[in-house]
Parts: C-alpha cells; structure tokens; sequence
C-alpha cells in the first residue's frame, strides 16, 4: 500500500496540473468560438487515438515493465504541454492546434492508463481493489475540484502560459515518485510473448478471447460503453457550452460547477477508499449508475439556477467513483495479473468506443437542432418549454433530460440479465483462488 500511496500522490498533482490547464484552454477556445461542438472535439480528438491504440498497448503492457511505460507516457505528455505553450507564448496558437494536442494526450493515456491500473494489482491485495480504485477516482475528480478556481486565480496573476508551465511541474513530480519505486512484474508464462508479427497477433487475440468467452464481463462492458455513450452525450460534450449559454458565458459559474463535480466525486471515492463497497460489487455499478443519471441529470436538465446545478453536479458526481471502483474491482478479481494489460486495454478501448460518437452527436445537436429548437416559436417549446425553459441554454437541458430516462432505465435493465447479476460468482476468480470454467 505505501508504494501504491507513493504512486498515487505523484498522479494526483500531475492530474491537478492537467486539470488546470484543461479548464483555462477550454474557456479560451469557446471564447473564440462560442459554439459547443468546437468544445465537444476537444473530447472527440482525445478518444479516437485511445480507441485506436489501446489494444495494441495492451500487448506492450504485458510484455514490459509497467513503471517503464508509465513514466514514458507522462513524459509523452509533457512534451506535448510544451508544444502548446511555445506556440501560445509566440501567438501562434490556433484552435486546430489544440485538437493535435489532445489527440496526443489521448496516445499517451492509452499506455498510461492501462499500465496504471495493472500495476496496481500487483501492489495490493485483492481485498483492497475497490479502496485503490476509490483513491485513485479521489485523485482524478479531486483535480477537476480545485482545478477551475486554480486556473482561474492563475489565469488572472499569470496568464494561460503560467497555467502551462505548473503543468509542467506537476509532470515532473509524477516523474519523480515513479523513479523512487519499484512495481513487481506478474509472474512469467512460459512462451507468452512472441516477438515475431503473428506472436503480436496472438496475443491480443488472447485479451479479446479472454472477455469474448466470459458472458458476465462481456455484458458487464456492454452496459458501461452505454452509459460511457450517454456521459459522453451530455455531461462532457455539451455541459460546459449549457452553463455558459444560460449565464451569458459566466466563466465562474462555470468554473463553480466543475468544483462541485469534483467535489462530488472526492466525497464518492473517500466514501470508497474507507468503505470498499457494496459486498456484491454489481450492485455498486447498476444502482450506482442508474441514481446518478436519475439525480443529476434530471436535475441539470430542469434546472436554471447556479445553486440548482451545484447540487445536480454534487449528486451526480458523487456515484461516479462508485461505479467505477465496483467495476474496475470485478474486473481485476477476474482476470490474472499476467493477461491484465491486454485484457484492461481492450476494455478501454471498447468502453471508450461510443464517446466519439457522443461527443460529435452532442456538439452537432445542440448546435443544430435542440438550441433552435427551444428558442422562443421553436419546435419543441411546445413540448418541453415548460420543464427546461427556453432560450439559449435551454436546448441542451432537453438533451440532459433524454439521457436522464434512458441512462437509468439502461442501467437497471442489466439486473434482466443472469450473466451480468452473477457477474462476480461465476467462472474464474483470480483473487478467489477458485479456478475453472469461464461462465
């Protein structure tokens, strides 16, 4: 656990530097743009190159040391940090540019991430899976909490080029902590890695087998690429340009709003990392998700008010860490340590699949057919003027209030199904010491 610790603090500041500068670029390029798709392909440059490689990092995560591959993704990323930064500090900085860059980050997070959580595993016991995953959703959303108001008291001192530059800080502080340790490698399968082009193959032919064969975790991904699709639709494509619209670009709102999601969300994974979770972790994942698309959703949806949206996004947030901890714990009790890189990559990679899809769907509509259509005579004014309101903003609530009803009822139709209720009894346990059949 205090290697873990050790690990995790170096992310968390690196995470709070990244934060930080995503907030203050995000304002930027919508002040220059003002429309909400341009803001949702920031999400969408990210996704595809994770998508694309995740599988193939996976191999490479299994065959190398994971220290190793997480330190040259953080490096990764600071060079691409100090891309932005010369461009801006030379004026030459363009929205394209920006695209590029997340483009990048999202290369580097498909090794990094993977590795991560693979190595995790080989820290810690299995009783401790879900307190990790807690922890380490403490560090993500805890950034996203203090991250607005930092950038923004930064912002104002120093300008967008200061907020780079303690990025670039907090790279070097993940560096540093993972320098200091050591992470154990997963027990050697004899002739596991081929270097030859078909070995390649066969390996990752191998992670996908391993999920294809499991009906409980192949259900299981199913259900989270759906709510990852509806997450992607609303919350991060088209939440920011809504609070903008409806507070005539008020950027504190803004940044008030990511607090409270952050803050949400730390309550959860605290919650997580003292709790470990509900006994039966599925339960963790289906309700957790279905109440936080029934609380915050809806109530983004209807509401109009800053203090309402501080409560959506409290409410909403706060069962994140849930659901993800629940999942990754059931996941990681699941498969061996020696199959997990590939086996966690291509779960990436397919969870991640529809969030493209979400983020260009949520930019598109909003712009194109929702915001028209709650303005004042629009077509749906009618129909839903009197739960969301109208005018700018209100176009974006209606979309908030759709993912609201199918996000949940999404969500509760995986207890139908045997394969996904008995998720966590069936088949191999790798932290169970039971062996056997794949359900």
């Amino acid at each position: 656990m205090r290697t873990f610790l050790v690990v995790w603090s170096g992310q968390l500041v690196s995470q709070i530097g990244t934060a930080m500068s995503t907030f203050a670029l995000l304002i930027w390029i919508y002040e220059r743009t003002g429309r909400a798709t341009t803001v949702a392909l920031l999400g969408f440059s990210w996704f595809v190159p994770v998508i694309a490689l995740a599988p193939l990092a996976g191999v490479w995560i299994d065959r190398h040391d994971r220290r190793r591959i997480m330190l040259l993704a953080d490096t990764g990323a600071a060079v691409m940090t100090i891309g932005v930064l010369v461009l801006y500090a030379g004026g030459h900085l363009e929205v394209w540019h920006l695209y590029v860059a997340e483009a990048i980050s999202g290369i580097c997070w498909a090794f990094q991430g993977p590795a991560y959580t693979a190595a995790t595993t080989m820290l810690l016991p299995s009783r401790h899976y879900a307190r990790a995953a807690g922890l380490r959703s403490v560090a993500t959303f805890g950034a996203d909490a203090v991250a607005p108001f930092l950038a923004g008291v930064v912002v104002v001192a120093l300008g967008i080029a200061g907020v780079l530059v303690i990025d670039l800080l907090t790279f070097l502080v993940a560096v540093a902590t993972l320098v200091t340790v050591r992470i154990p490698r997963p027990p050697e399968v004899p002739e596991a890695h081929d270097a030859t082009p078909s070995g390649f193959r066969e390996e990752l032919r191998v992670g996908f087998q391993y999920i294809r064969v499991r009906r409980g975790l192949l259900a299981l991904l199913g259900i989270y690429t759906g709510i990852n699709l509806f997450a992607a639709l609303t919350y991060y494509a088209i939440l920011p340009p809504m609070i903008l619209a409806r507070t005539a670009r008020g950027t504190l709102a803004l940044a008030s709003v990511q607090s409270a999601l952050g803050a949400g969300a730390v309550a959860g994974g605290v919650l997580m990392g003292v709790w470990g979770g509900p006994q039966r972790r599925i339960h963790g994942v289906l309700a957790g998700a279905a109440t936080s698309f029934l609380a915050g959703d809806l109530l983004f949806a209807i509401g109009r008010t800053l203090p309402v949206w501080l409560v959506a996004a409290f409410v909403g947030a706060f069962f994140v860490p849930v659901i993800m901890a629940s999942d990754l714990a059931i996941w990681q009790s699941k498969v061996p340590p020696s199959l997990q890189g590939r086996v966690f990559s291509i779960r990436s990679s397919v969870r991640m699949s529809t969030m493209p899809l979400g983020y260009l769907l949520g930019g598109v509509l909003a712009d194109g057919w929702f915001e028209p259509a709650m303005m004042a005579g629009g077509s749906l004014t009618a129909a839903f003027g009197w739960l969301v309101g109208l005018g700018p903003g209100a176009g974006m609530g209606v979309m908030f209030l759709f993912t609201a009803v199918a996000g949940t009822a999404m969500s509760l139709a995986g207890y139908l199904f045997r394969a996904v209720r008995n998720v966590e009894s069936d088949g191999v346990l790798v932290s169970g010491e039971r062996l056997g059949r794949a359900p």
